[in-house]
This record gives C-alpha cells, structure tokens and sequence, in this order.
C-alpha cells in the first residue's frame, strides 16, 4: 500500500506542486485571481509554453536548443515586416514559420550530420540570428504593426487568441508524442540512441523532425510575442530559451534524454508563469526574479539527475544480484 501511494505521489507531484503553487500566489497578492490578471498570464504563457513544447521534444531525444530567443527575434521582426509590406496574416505567417524551420534545419544537419553538440551549433545560431535581426533593422524597432497585433492581442469572446493557439498546439503536440511513430523513436533515441539505431530506427530523420517542429513553434511563438508588444523587437525575447527550458525541465522533461510529457510541461510552465507573476505583483525587484529563476533550473536539474542516478543504481544492484538469491526458507533438515 505505501509503494502505491509513494508511486502516485511521484506520479502527479508536479500536479500537486501547480495546486500548491496556485494556492500561494493568490494568498501572497489580493490581485493575483483578478480576471484581467489572469487573462494576462495566459497570454504571457502562450509564447513560453510553444517554446517549451519545442525544447521538451528536443530534450527527450537528448538535445536542446540555446538559440530560441534569437531565432524568435529574427522569424518575429520578418514576419512583421512581411505583414507591413503585403497586408496579409497568411503571408506573415508563412515568413515567420519558414525562418524558424530555415534556422532549425542549420541546427539540425550541424547536430545530425557533422555530430556537433548540440550546445555549441545552437549557440553558434544564438549569436547568428540575433546579428541578422539587427542587421537586418539596422538595431531599430519597427513600429505600426495595424491588425498584427490581434494575434497577440486578440480575443474570441472571453478567450485570448494566443490561448486558443496554444490549446490546438498542445492537442497535436500530445497526439505526436503518444500516437505516432515519430513520438516513439524520440522517447527510444534519448534513452539509447546506439540500441534506437540498432532496432531499425533512423535517429537522424528523427533529430530533423524535430528541430523542424521546434522551429514551427518558434516561429509562431515570434509573431505573438511581436504582436503582443505591438513592435517589431530585434532585441527581444532574450534568454527565452532559458524559460523554455525551466518550464520543460520544471515539468519532469529528463535532462538526460527519453523521459517527458506534455502534461508534465504545462504544469511546469504555469508553475513557472503563476511565480514570475506573483513577483511581479508583490514588486519583487527584476533582478532577485532573474536570481530565482536560475536557482530553480539549477535545482531542478540537479533533482532530476540525483533521480536518475537512483534508478540507475537500482537497476545495477537487480542485474548483479544472482538469480534466485533471495532470502529462502531453511529446510527442515537443516541445522
């Protein structure tokens, strides 16, 4: 009975940390479950939460993606300035989409052809992208963006636009990991890329599906957050690859590759998005925020690979302990 309960504890404690942490903020700040507060922190978890589906993807195949927020940057002031030249959404969405996957693809064949880490080639288009979003304005943000702003700032009814986005992102995002072939090599690939390979699986067509999923996300993600702050920004969305990260990390997504879910990753980045915003309430000076958020990554991490050490020990210790060699009954006959 207790390794039952002990089971479902670890199960759902994400769950019940997101219940805890709900409970807190809205006894810490009398604003915090104010309607347009919280219509607020949808919004402003839209564009982290497509970013951590990316990087939880990426993370489960045993890879990440450092150039996010650069990339984000870069899809988001071309797609805005796609919108300003042609007065089309679909125009500016197609930009912004292929500039992400153009971006993920570079990643992609560093890391899958020439066996790059995949720290270095996505820090490499970290620096690359920023430079071309600046270059590109010439350092300056680009102003006016009309009806572009109701992707970000839009609502249907009661429901912000970027949520209904997001919901239909994560129902397909759910679908991959759980129903396809390409959610079950990802899943093998991170646990054991050599076993993956050697059970039929192509684990480079697998690296570029997805960086190419991640980029679509990105890119979406750069258009809300242009939108949402009505200006092209070359300069912004730096270090959103961290909250990314957190959120997936948070959210039970293995640094060590092979395990996560997207359940797990939206609870850890509304546990994510409900602190951030709780401090920004309560007045808690940006850069104690900035203090906070890097001490959870890094115990979250640290969390993740003392567990996995565990289970590693404990798969050890069953493979040395003989067959049969457990504690038996002494024979009758035995003295």
């Amino acid at each position: 009975m207790k390794t039952n309960v002990s089971h479902y504890l670890q199960k759902y404690s994400i769950y019940i940390v997101l219940v805890a942490m709900f409970i807190c903020c809205s006894l810490l700040s009398p604003y915090f479950l104010n309607t347009n507060n919280l219509i607020n922190v949808s919004r402003q978890l839209s564009v982290g939460m497509l970013i951590a589906y990316g990087e939880m993807l990426l993370i489960i195949s045993g890879f990440l993606d450092l150039s996010v927020g650069s990339v984000l940057a870069l899809s988001g002031v071309l797609s805005v300035s796609a919108y300003q030249s042609t007065g089309s959404m679909a125009v500016a969405l197609l930009v912004a989409l292929t500039v992400g996957v153009a971006c993920n693809l570079v990643n992609a064949f560093f890391v899958g052809n020439c066996n790059v880490p995949a720290f270095i080639a996505t820090l490499g288009m970290q620096q690359a992208a920023r430079g071309i979003a600046l270059y590109y304005t010439n350092g300056q943000n680009i102003l006016q963006l009309g009806d572009f702003v109701n992707i970000g700032r839009g609502m249907v009814g009661p429901i912000p636009v970027p949520v209904i986005l997001v919901i239909v992102v994560t129902a397909v995002v759910w679908y991959m990991l759980n129903n396809t072939r390409y959610g079950r090599s990802i899943y093998a690939i991170g646990g054991n890329r050599n076993a993956a390979e050697a059970s039929g699986i192509n684990s480079r067509r697998s690296i570029y599906k997805s960086y190419i999923i991640n980029g679509l996300l990105v890119g979406l993600a750069g258009m809300i957050f242009m939108a949402r702050n009505n200006s092209g920004l070359p300069n912004g969305a730096v270090g959103y690859e961290m909250t990314g990260l957190t959120a997936a990390i948070v959210g039970g997504t293995s640094f060590t590759g092979g395990i996560g879910t997207v359940g797990g990753t939206v609870a850890g980045a509304f546990i994510i998005g409900f602190l951030e915003n709780v401090m920004n309430l309560m007045g808690v000076n940006a850069y104690i925020q900035q203090i906070v958020q890097g001490s959870i990554i890094v115990l979250a991490v640290t969390f993740d690979v003392l567990n996995s050490q565990k289970k590693t020990k404990k798969v050890i210790i069953a493979k040395e302990q003989p067959a049969g060699s457990g504690n038996k009954p002494k024979s009758p006959s035995a003295k």
